[in-house]
């Protein structure tokens, strides 16, 4: 893998070892050095593999997709959802923890960081891992559903038990990168304001999930961050 990129966990890295040599992968860099030389790009360079870094594949138990990295200074951080300290919440992830409180009786964090998530192996993977500055969905076109699909096929041929969290159709469509006979995929309308009320809430994916895990003899989750 080129130096030129940004740096990946080395389980990843041998895993998707095919992807990074490729003329698409290359491409996808050009693309967004060009956008850098009049734009911010988001999230910053040493974050745009933020979610393989702080969840190793062989820690893998939970993945959850997301589509786009937020596009607001100081949002992405290269977790799908989730924000940094000190950054407001965002309203998807604002109904994401309502819906883990009427699920498991948690209390409402009072930030939007998910890291915690992650080191109990809650892989937070965006199709898109970058974006412009206020315009979401501008990198959409640049490559990174070739890598990140080929990433969710990997993760269902050499793992298994895994927990595939689709919210709204967006994620929904990538469950034909998902060998469902021995993965586990729960589906449940998006967290976003529009869609909530339609599906999202009342789909206890979080205590589901939980139970999915000590069936599968593996540690739950704690939701808390």
């Amino acid at each position: 893998m080129s130096s030129l990129y940004p740096e990946i966990n080395s389980e990843w890295k041998n895993v998707l070892s095919d992807e990074f040599d490729k003329p698409y992968f290359q491409q996808i860099f050009k693309q967004i050095d060009n956008e850098s030389l009049n734009f911010p790009v988001y999230p910053p360079r040493n974050l745009i593999f933020n979610a393989f870094n702080k969840t190793p594949f062989s820690k893998v138990s939970v993945v959850i997709i997301g589509q786009d990295p937020y596009h607001g200074p100081g949002q992405a951080h290269g977790l799908c959802f989730s924000v940094p300290d000190g950054i407001r919440k965002p309203p998807s992830l604002v109904n994401i923890f309502k819906e883990i409180h009427a699920d498991l009786g948690l209390p409402v964090p009072t930030h939007g960081n998910l890291e915690k998530w992650t080191t109990q192996g809650v892989f937070l993977l965006n199709a898109t891992l970058t974006v412009r500055e206020n315009k979401a969905g501008s990198h959409q076109k640049f490559g990174w559903e070739t890598f990140t699909n080929q990433v969710i096929r990997v993760l269902s041929e050499k793992k298994n038990d895994l927990i595939f969290l689709l919210w709204g159709n967006f994620a929904q469509a990538k469950r034909v990168f998902i060998d469902e006979s021995k993965h586990h995929i729960l589906s449940a309308a998006h967290p976003s304001p529009l869609s909530a009320y339609n599906g999202f809430f009342g789909c206890r994916h979080f205590s589901k999930t939980n139970e999915i895990l000590v069936k599968t003899g593996k540690r739950q989750i704690d939701w808390r961050i």
